[in-house]
């Protein structure tokens, strides 16, 4: 890491790149330059056929220079120096003081760059980049820039072992509000390299770190207790304390998502609405079909029964006898 020193005085620890990462992004920025660069000299050398040589080279002169020299330039520039090879390796070029680069920076690391890759074939730029202690080349020099790693792997912290499950929830009552956060790391860093330590030097350093947590808590450790599985179960207390209060201070709605409340996490169930009840509906009950009462016969075509009225209408009361 670099320790570079901003105007404010603050210290920004940042890794500058080596050769390995910035050749191969000048690699890919020298493919896709000079990719760009035969396609628009096929396409002059078409457009200018019926000009004169003395045109034809002037044509060719300012392609080069625009293409070559100035894209590259343009795009540091507007970029804040991520061009494509140094965004495709997670590659970025910064000031002395870790602020983005502006036209002057980017104009002499491109004027400079014609002198170093171009035309002595990154042989300068490569033996400079060797030389110089954060891997720059002379254009940086001059420039006062300096070409720096963005993406950084994070290191893998490994997990605390947890404590030997007798030992779970015996610390329940202990005061740790007096332990300095730096004795904290001292505990988890030697309960994560226990196994990689000599076992004469981890049992004496298990036993160092159980005195000052005494010391500072007030309370030996149970009897027959190793000093190891002790450190294990009073930093399992304090996880398990941490984890409390910070489910404490999460609200609780309805589904299971937590609420501004005081103590332990509480998920509250979805409300279930009553189920729906019909209205009681009375039966309809059909009337009792009887035989049909026929009026006699009146003798006028059309009316009753008669021969002539097949369509009689039907009366209601009494019939007389037959």
């Amino acid at each position: 890491m670099s320790g570079l020193v901003t105007g404010d005085a603050v210290v920004l620890g940042l890794q500058p790149a080596r050769l390995p990462s910035r050749a191969l992004a000048v690699l890919i920025d020298l493919v896709a330059v000079w990719t760009v660069y035969l396609l628009i000299t096929m396409g002059l050398a078409v457009a200018t056929a019926s000009l004169d040589e003395a045109a034809v080279m002037a044509v060719s002169i300012a392609s080069f220079l625009l293409v070559l020299v100035g894209a590259p330039i343009a795009v540091e520039t507007l970029t804040h120096g991520r061009s494509l090879g140094k965004l495709a390796c997670g590659l970025r070029v910064v000031r002395d003081d870790g602020g983005p680069i502006r036209f002057r920076h980017a104009l002499v690391r491109g004027a400079m760059g014609v002198v170093e890759i171009l035309m002595t074939f990154g042989v300068v730029a490569c033996v400079a980049s060797l030389v110089s202690e954060r891997g720059r080349r002379l254009g940086d020099v001059f420039a006062g820039a300096l070409v720096v790693r963005e993406r950084i792997p994070a290191a893998r912290v490994p997990a605390v072992p947890p404590p030997p499950p007798w030992l779970v929830g015996r610390f329940a009552g202990l005061d740790l509000s007096a332990v300095p956060e730096a004795l904290w790391l001292e505990v988890r860093q030697y309960l994560t390299r226990a196994r990689e330590l000599d076992p004469v030097v981890g049992r004496r350093l298990a036993e160092r770190l159980a005195d000052e947590l005494v010391a500072r808590t007030g309370t030996p450790p149970p009897p027959g207790v190793p000093a190891d599985a002790f450190l294990a179960g009073v930093v399992a207390e304090r996880q398990a304390r941490d984890a409390r209060r910070a489910f404490a201070s999460a609200p609780v709605v309805s589904g299971g998502v937590p609420s501004a409340v005081t103590g332990p996490p509480v998920f509250a169930s979805p409300a279930v609405a009553p189920p729906v009840v019909p209205p009681v509906v009375p039966p309809v009950v059909p009337p009792v079909a009887g035989p049909p009462v026929v009026a006699p016969s009146s003798g006028v075509p059309g009316v009753g029964g008669g021969p002539s009225g097949e369509t009689g209408v039907r009366r209601s009361g009494f019939a007389p006898p037959a």
